[in-house]
């Protein structure tokens, strides 16, 4: 665990999961946790375990209000300021591509630091929630237009965040080339119904490879 500092006397904590020693990182991820729990998830933790066996590192992390054990998100500029400053950590590593991305907020934050201008290979985004649940007029998608990198949003059919029907039209109007993955009868976490939850994770960590891999 490596902690990271913040400035104004605030850190955070990040957890590296590295490939094999037999094996050389050629990109390092940064994936980024959900609204509700932190990188300890059994989601973050199974996706960052697979993708460092397929020889990609990746970089867990604690956003502030998270790592302070409180439950309301802080605001978005002091997400996006800790993602920045764990990018900058990650660069430090070594040369390799870095792509960035998350669950669900922690996605959107990404987008958020993309269209920003970071420099990295590609953003990711797991279940992107396009607007809260039963508010389809509350949309989060000014920004995307602003991101020139490759995009892999992942998401349920049957997610009340956004179903990709509903993003369909959004990705047409952006200027990233976008990978739009459909998860057939998932919702916003990718689950389904009947489907092992450690078979959504290597499936998961299976199409991120992939794309990091084409990217």
């Amino acid at each position: 665990m490596i902690a990271i500092d913040l400035g104004e006397g605030r850190r955070t904590t990040a957890i590296r999961y590295q490939p094999p020693e037999a094996r050389i990182a050629r990109a390092r991820v940064v994936l980024a946790h959900g609204a509700g729990a932190g990188q300890p998830h059994p989601f973050i933790v199974n996706v960052a375990r697979r993708l460092a066996a397929a020889g990609i590192e990746t970089v867990t992390f604690n956003f502030p209000y998270m790592e302070e054990k409180r439950r309301a998100p802080d605001r978005t500029d002091v997400l996006e300021h800790c993602f920045r400053r764990v990018i900058e950590y990650v660069e430090g590593l070594g040369t390799a591509c870095v792509f960035i991305g998350g669950k669900s907020m922690g996605g959107r934050i990404a987008t958020h630091v993309a269209a920003q201008g970071a420099v990295v290979a590609g953003v990711f985004a797991l279940g992107y929630p396009l607007h809260p649940p039963g508010k389809p007029d509350q949309l989060r998608l000014a920004h995307l237009r602003a991101i020139t990198i490759p995009v892999l949003i992942v998401q349920g059919e049957r997610d009340p965040f956004g179903t990709p029907s509903e993003l369909a039209p959004v990705i047409a109007t952006m200027q990233a080339r976008v990978e739009l993955e459909v998860v057939p009868g998932g919702d916003h976490s990718l689950a389904v119904r009947g489907r092992p939850a450690e078979q959504i994770y290597e499936w998961l960590a299976g199409r991120l490879a992939a794309w990091v891999q084409t990217v």
